[in-house]
């Protein structure tokens, strides 16, 4: 709380009163840390929708979203117990891509392939390289991200049905 009280030029007293004890200091910090990946994710996808829905867009407007930070905060944020429950953020990702397949596949297989893309670029500034070593990769291909977004473009203009801009 001392912290927090320096940085916002309070005294630890004035902390405990607006947020009544360190509880309730670390939720309203949840919030606004959730409050900001929220507007930050929306803000991109708004972009990204503007410029006609393009999948290597999307691979690289959210890897670059996360790699600003958003992606170790939504990690401490989730370790911390915050949870967006159902706010279907990713909604119009899902309803864009499902609107580009040429098939009548189901829009839940569209939904887990943007679940499971999302959960990889927002891991990806935290965990990424490790993993990537995990799995015996070495040198650049380990290190930096670029080689798998370009995977993560393919595997999913193929699963999805989609032309790939890549």
């Amino acid at each position: 709380m001392r912290a927090v009280a320096r940085r916002a030029g309070l005294t630890d007293a004035g902390i405990n009163h607006h947020f009544g004890n360190r509880d309730g200091l670390l939720e309203a910090l949840l919030r606004h840390g959730g409050r900001k990946i929220r507007a930050g994710l929306h803000e991109m996808l708004e972009s990204w929708l503007h410029r006609g829905a393009d999948l290597g867009e999307l691979v690289d407007a959210l890897a670059a979203f996360y790699r600003r930070g958003f992606g170790e905060l939504a990690v401490a944020l989730h370790a911390a117990g915050w949870r967006d429950e159902g706010s279907g953020i990713l909604n119009p990702v899902v309803d864009a891509l499902h609107a580009l397949r040429p098939d009548p596949a189901s829009i839940e297989d569209t939904r887990l392939a943007v679940a499971a893309l999302h959960e990889a670029l927002a891991t990806e500034p935290v965990y990424g390289a490790a993993f990537r070593r995990s799995a015996g990769l070495t040198g650049r291909a380990a290190t930096a991200p670029d080689h798998q977004l370009h995977w993560w473009t393919t595997y999913l203009a193929r699963t999805l049905g989609l032309r790939s801009a890549r």
